[in-house]
């Protein structure tokens, strides 16, 4: 295997195994056949991090989605972690995101939860990989009440590689983390009314109720939204992780195709961002867009 390809057999060795019970780092060096040195280099070159900062990132960000989505108190969910004491897991994660584990559970804010992809996708999208199949892609009207948009926009991004390379990878676990959030954190087509001088028209961002109070991380803003339906473009489920960006470029292709008049629609794109969500192999790629009665 080359080294891309260990690295990325490491990170789904630690997705389907950092929850047993014997996990622990000598066991996905094992695993793969690798010491935690070499682990260690492979990863610094692909992922800019250490074997170790990244396994502590997954695990700590899933003990985060249990303080929110269990009952479990904090010394469980510490044990459930690999963590052998309260202490250390509130100083580890307290470390990463700047708040106790005790505070993020009443709080809920907004912390910057690691999504781990695997590190051979960011080549697979310069590549622009084609499908060789044609897929079934549905469209589903959602209507959204006045709402909120959180948004962090880039100031020369224009698709989601150059936004990724100017701001960083952690807005997608952020906006994830914020529990009142009506679907999953994508990236943004602004509308011109968001547009301000010195930024382009793209972002990411989550919308949430319009009753959202609570405080913004820095460097992102929050606006009104409308009632508006949105419509949901989405393709099939995938088997292979790596076809992912050729199912995003299905599901644009038949955003593109689609005759919105014949349907009663009319695009709406002054009201509201156009979402990329991205895509999953569970559930396909996903684009909504905002119209309304043509």
């Amino acid at each position: 295997m080359s080294d891309l390809e260990i690295v990325v057999a490491t990170q789904e060795y630690i997705k389907l195994h950092h929850k047993d019970v014997d996990f622990c780092i000598e066991s996905a060096c094992k695993a793969v056949g690798y010491s935690r040195r070499q682990l260690d280099r492979l990863f610094r070159k692909f992922l800019q991090i250490t074997l170790y900062e990244y396994i502590n990132a997954v695990v700590l960000s899933k003990s985060a989605e249990k303080l929110i989505n269990t009952d479990n108190n904090v010394l469980d969910v510490a044990l459930d972690s690999h963590f052998t004491s309260h202490e250390g897991y509130t100083r580890s994660f307290a470390k990463r995101f700047s708040v106790t584990p005790d505070e993020y559970r009443k709080s809920k804010i907004a912390i910057p939860l690691y999504i781990s992809h695997p590190a051979n996708h960011y080549h697979i999208l310069k590549e622009g990989r084609e499908m060789e199949n044609t897929s079934i892609c549905t469209v589903t009207p959602v209507m959204r009440p006045k709402r909120k948009l959180i948004y962090l926009p880039s100031k020369s991004a224009t698709r989601y590689l150059s936004y990724c390379e100017e701001v960083g990878c952690d807005w997608e676990g952020l906006q994830n983390s914020i529990p009142e959030k009506f679907d999953t954190a994508a990236i943004l087509e602004l509308p011109d009314f968001l547009l301000e001088e010195g930024f382009s028209n793209i972002a990411s961002g989550v919308e949430v109720p319009f009753d959202y109070r609570k405080p913004l991380p820095d460097g992102y803003k929050i606006a009104e939204l409308p009632e508006c339906t949105m419509l949901y473009f989405q393709s099939d489920p995938y088997e292979n992780p790596d076809d992912f960006g050729a199912y995003i470029g299905q599901v644009y292709k038949a955003l593109e195709n689609y005759n919105f008049e014949r349907y009663g629609y009319k695009t709406a794109n002054n009201i509201a961002p156009t979402f990329n969500f991205g895509a999953e192999t569970e559930i396909g790629a996903r684009i909504a867009v905002p119209v309304t009665k043509a």
